[in-house]
């Protein structure tokens, strides 16, 4: 299913890149102090006092992963709406936009959670679902 023609974000974390929709991210930026909290979604690397707002820091490539954020604490995050909620994706890097519409995704490929594929010089990137991917974590995030 392609759906997006207003452009990605292509973003790194760890060895991975991917794409977020950029009718989701607000913006990137360095992040300051996150405070632990428990959370039920292991990717949770806590909260953070975003410009007056407190908002769940999640590391991206756990998320994707299905594993738990790594140490030490990246400082820096890509600030994304899912369902109307706030959260900052906890990454390594920003790559650049990406304007061309997304391509579908090969067949035979498993890439969970995406909605296409963009071309990059370095091969096709997956470009994520965040609402999609959202359902997997939103309920287990501190409010």
């Amino acid at each position: 299913m392609t759906r997006a023609n207003g452009g990605f974000l292509l973003v790194r974390t760890g060895n991975r890149r991917v794409g977020l929709e950029l009718a989701h991210v607000i913006e990137v930026m360095q992040l300051g102090t996150v405070h632990p909290v428990p959370s039920r979604e292991p990717a949770v690397r806590g909260v953070a006092d975003v410009r007056g707002r407190i908002m769940p820091v999640l590391h991206l490539g756990a998320l994707l992963d299905a594993g738990a954020a790594p140490a030490p604490a990246g400082d820096l995050v890509v600030v994304v709406t899912v369902d109307g909620r706030r959260v900052c994706l906890e990454i390594d890097d920003v790559e650049v936009v990406v304007r061309e519409p997304a391509l579908p995704i090969p067949p035979g490929s498993t890439l969970p959670w995406a909605i296409g594929v963009a071309r990059h010089p370095e091969g096709l990137v997956p470009l994520l679902d965040l609402t999609a991917l959202g359902s997997r974590f939103m309920e287990a995030l501190p409010t």
